[in-house]
């Protein structure tokens, strides 16, 4: 079975952006091109909060960006999701000025997803941060979803 995968928006970002002269984004912008050249060994899931960011900005780059999303199933961003992502903040494992970040954790976390792929290393994925949030979910009754970056679910082999 595939495990079933929450892609942040960020990681579209990466994807469809201009190829960089800074050396650690080429570096996520290569690792990025591979996981997405393996998407198939995935189930991948977006919520529209991931249309809505993406769809943000140069209408010629937000197109490029959303064209990519198109065909990807949509997770709902009920009530359920949305009082999770309050506890989140109330927890202070995600920064209240990050509402939008807790909302992807939390879609991803009510919906049973294995992981959260992610390059937002300020407020999801980061050591601390995600020790916070796995600690937050479980308190809330949750299993935590993995959060990690596109070349480490491909375990370095981009």
């Amino acid at each position: 079975m595939k495990k079933k995968v929450y892609i942040e928006t960020t990681v579209v970002s990466y994807l469809t952006a201009r190829p960089s002269a800074d050396p650690v984004i080429v570096g996520h912008q290569e690792a990025t091109r591979e996981f997405w050249s393996r998407r198939n060994e995935f189930g991948l899931f977006i919520s529209d909060l991931v249309l809505q960011e993406a769809g943000r900005g140069d209408p010629g780059v937000a197109k490029t960006r959303l064209d990519v999303l198109v065909s990807l199933p949509m997770l709902d961003i009920n009530d359920e999701v949305k009082v999770l992502a309050k506890s989140l903040i109330k927890a202070k494992a995600v920064p209240s000025e990050s509402q939008e970040d807790a909302l992807h954790i939390a879609v991803a976390t009510i919906n049973g997803l294995d992981c959260i792929v992610t390059w937002n290393f300020a407020h999801i994925n980061n050591p601390f941060t995600r020790m916070r949030i796995r600690h937050a979910l479980e308190a809330a009754g949750h299993v935590a979803p993995e959060i990690c970056s596109p070349d480490e679910l491909l375990g370095g082999q981009s």
